[in-house]
């Protein structure tokens, strides 16, 4: 059988396809790649330019109907999924009704699932979502000091990332007490208990937890409401004007780690100051780390992210080896250490593989 996996985001369109024998956590990749700056004049003017640019890849390559099955990596599936699903009409109109919560993704979602739907109107699409590993975390670490009819009505910490997390969870081993730091253009942490998430920095939306690429992160209520009064596109403010980008003028981490200048330090400073913070916190909340985790674009690839980032936590028991870490190296701690940390590749597509067959082997 040929799974079709695909990750859709605000500018960008992964995909992979890969063989399952329908065996369950046994699909293997024959082909991936992705359309990026969607939008931009480098990239596709749209994602449906995109979705073209695709098809024709893999109408070269395979036969449509030699698909089984299509995964969607969905952003958020609020407090109604706790898994992957089939996706029907139900769950179409349920995803509209979250747009609020992620405006950013859950269109693009499903306008890849209406596109699916026209290539290919008979095969199975499943929505695999980036909340579900997070959706079992204490109720604690859910709600918000607000009042309770607002966590009723679904106001609470979703967190995303949750397929890379996943992923990791089970690639690695991570001891009873990991944290792990998905850190791209797009960042947060993971607090995770014997293979279960926690606790996590972003939110009720993506926006919420670390300064990112573009993205503010956590802001006073107060800032908020001063905001509110004074700029006029509050929503494209935090979420495509802040973070790194309104720090120092870029979004790139590797081009700032180039530069030498205020903004640019500061900007990095910045950023490895919030994920330090948050990774200090969450070994409060675990009682201790037994493995720490770089993933994501920048936590795989720049080296002296991590040793800010790692600075000062040798009361926690992390140290790194620099020349491991300058490697990007698998295992980057100094020998001897009493947290290990890791360097890991993340594969949120090989995820939604998984639990596509898992679907079809359930429904068999």
């Amino acid at each position: 059988m040929m799974i079709l996996a695909l990750n859709a985001g605000s500018s960008s369109l992964k995909y992979a396809v890969f063989t399952t024998d329908g065996a369950i956590g046994a699909p293997e990749r024959v082909l991936s790649g992705a359309l990026s700056r969607i939008g931009t004049p480098e990239g596709p003017p749209d994602h449906a330019a995109a979705w073209r640019a695709l098809t024709e890849t893999l109408e070269q390559r395979f036969d449509v109907h030699q698909f089984a099955a299509v995964g969607h990596r969905v952003v958020h599936g609020g407090a109604t999924y706790m898994g992957p699903v089939r996706i029907d009409s139900r769950v179409e109109d349920t995803l509209r009704s979250l747009i609020p919560l992620a405006p950013e993704h859950l269109p693009q979602a499903l306008a890849a699932i209406d596109a699916v739907r026209q290539w290919s109107p008979t095969v199975p699409q499943m929505a695999c979502f980036d909340t579900a590993f997070h959706r079992r975390m204490p109720r604690v670490a859910q709600l918000w000091g607000l009042p309770r009819a607002l966590a009723e009505q679904g106001v609470i910490r979703y967190g995303f990332h949750g397929l890379s997390y996943e992923y990791i969870a089970g690639a690695v081993p991570i001891g009873r007490r990991a944290i792990i730091a998905h850190l791209g253009n797009g960042a947060s942490v993971a607090a995770v208990l014997d293979g279960q998430s926690i606790d996590t920095s972003m939110g009720m939306t993506p926006t919420g937890g670390l300064v990112m690429g573009t993205r503010s992160g956590d802001l006073d209520p107060g800032v908020m409401l001063y905001l509110q009064k004074t700029a006029p596109d509050l929503s494209r403010l935090v979420n495509h004007e802040a973070g790194l980008l309104g720090l120092s003028g870029t979004s790139d981490m590797q081009e700032l780690l180039a530069r030498d200048d205020d903004p640019a330090r500061e900007a990095i400073e910045v950023f490895c100051y919030h994920v330090k913070k948050t990774i200090g916190a969450y070994a409060a909340a675990l009682g201790g780390i037994d493995t720490l985790v770089f993933t994501g674009g920048i936590g795989e690839h720049a080296a002296p992210v991590r040793q800010k980032i790692t600075e000062r936590l040798e009361h926690l028991g992390v140290r790194l080896d620099s020349s491991r870490n300058q490697a990007n190296a698998d295992i980057i701690s100094a020998d001897g250490t009493a947290v290990t940390v890791r360097v890991v590749a993340t594969n949120e597509e090989l995820m939604i593989a998984k639990h596509v067959t898992d679907l079809l082997h359930a429904a068999t």
